[in-house]
Order: structure tokens, then sequence, then C-alpha cells
């Protein structure tokens, strides 16, 4: 089978099995992006606003363009966002103020859990795990 049809194959498999995924995905960059003004925190934090906005437009356009690009390395560049979205807070200086910080750390917790779900379902990482639990050190 060629690079070409592996990958539409892979494109339908995944649409078929995980759509839900790319769609909490865009919800969540959706409702990052927007909740500073939803719960009124974009006059009074900018760093969590900037931080909100910025990661919100960036997971939403990645979810809804995450079906061009390798899927494995889409959930890791989401996972990886996750991470610094439960971190940010205390990274840029919010973790005091209540709202913008579990906010954050709510969405960014979601993204990971979301990410992580995705990439159990990639066949690769599932062999490689398997390999690797198993004690064996063949690639």
């Amino acid at each position: 089978m060629s690079n070409r049809n592996a990958a539409m194959g892979n494109a339908q498999l995944k649409s078929a099995t995980a759509r839900w995924q790319e769609w909490a995905g865009f919800a969540l960059g959706l409702w990052l992006a927007m909740s500073p003004w939803i719960c009124g925190y974009a006059d009074d934090s900018h760093a969590a606003t900037g931080n909100a906005a910025f990661m919100g437009i960036a997971l939403a356009l990645g979810s809804h363009f995450q079906l061009f690009l390798d899927a494995a390395a889409a959930e890791w560049l989401h996972l990886a966002a996750g991470v610094w979205l439960a971190a940010a807070p205390f990274f840029l200086g919010f973790a005091a103020t209540p709202v913008p910080a579990i906010n954050c750390i709510a969405v960014g917790t979601l993204v990971m859990a979301r990410a992580a779900s995705a990439l159990s379902l990639d066949k690769e990482i599932e062999k490689w795990w398997q390999k690797r639990s198993s004690g064996s050190t063949e690639a």
C-alpha cells in the first residue's frame, strides 16, 4: 500500500473512530479563547487573557486542521498544550486569581485527557507501549 493510500485509510479510520475528539478540542479551544470575556477577567488579568486567547485560538485551529497533519504528532502537540495550560497560571503569575487560574487548569486538564485518549487509539503507539511494557528492548 502506498503512503498516500495508507494516509487516506488512516484519515478515514480516524474520522470514523475519533471524530468526537476533534470536536471536543475545537470546543475547548473556542471556550478558552472567549472565556476571559465570558467570565469577566479580560480587563483584570492581561497575562491570563493573552494566554487564553492565544492558546484557545491555537487549539481550535489545531483541532480543525488536524486531519491534514500526522495524527500522532498533532496529539502530542495537544498534550504539550494541555501541560502548558495547566502550568501557565504559575509561570505567568495569575495563579492567585481564582477564575482565570481554575479555568486555565481545567481546560488544560481536559485537553491533556482528550489528547491521551486520542493517543491511546494510535496503533503504532500501542505496539510500542506493549513492547516496552513486556520488557523487550527491540525497536
